[in-house]
């Protein structure tokens, strides 16, 4: 069960940071894009600590902060660090809100590792922590990222022989990350879930490529 005063709280603090940050602030497209990314890791890892047994409150709350700092502005090589800001600015709040330090702890360190595996304090890599990066994993899978993907790519002023060569590595690509390994059988199966579905979508893709080519048989 969710603790709802905690959530909001949580909700308010992520606002407030995203609110006065002047980077954010001056790219309201990154931020509201930061937001709806933050909800919905939040989501999926509420999905798996409900089926693995984890308190959906916590990992909630972990899962909302763990881009928190993408409030600050990052210099060149600092976006490999944002996982430890992050969890740098939330161990106060988490504190403030009465968490015990065992599981801020937790919290924190999932947060911190999430980027690159590496946190610059002491902690367990416990199923808990680990399902911070999964969650974010798993997002990064789905029907929006299709075409958000698309569109960073500038997918539609390919000719069709630079859309087919596009197809095709990504194909590559899905089938190698296909057999990725996550903390928990309730991410494995939500990882597999999508990756079907993205291996399903850029099949029928190639295939309206391949018709667009002219008719076979001739």
């Amino acid at each position: 069960m969710l603790n709802k005063e905690i959530i909001n709280k949580t909700v308010e603090f992520l606002y407030k940071n995203f609110d006065e940050s002047e980077y954010l602030t001056n790219n309201p497209d990154s931020k509201a894009y930061r937001l709806e990314h933050s909800f919905r890791v939040a989501n999926i890892g509420r999905q798996i600590a409900e089926k693995e047994g984890f308190d959906e409150t916590e990992m909630t709350v972990a899962c909302l902060l763990h881009d928190i700092s993408y409030c600050e502005t990052f210099g060149e090589d600092s976006w490999i660090n944002h996982g430890r800001r992050a969890a740098m600015i939330a161990r106060p709040f988490l504190t403030e809100l009465g968490f015990a330090k065992d599981r801020v702890d937790d919290i924190c360190y999932g947060i911190a590792i999430h980027v690159d595996d590496l946190a610059d304090f002491e902690g367990e890599r416990t199923p808990f922590a680990l399902t911070v990066g999964d969650a974010d994993n798993i997002d990064r899978f789905d029907a929006y990222r299709i075409h958000e993907t698309l569109c960073a790519e500038h997918f539609l002023d390919l000719d069709l022989a630079g859309k087919t060569e596009n197809v095709k590595n990504k194909t590559a690509k899905l089938k190698k990350w296909e057999a990725q390994t996550f903390s928990t059988e309730t991410a494995e199966r939500m990882w597999r879930e999508r990756i079907s579905f993205y291996l399903l979508f850029y099949a029928k893709l190639s295939s309206q490529l391949n018709n667009s080519k002219g008719i076979y048989g001739l």
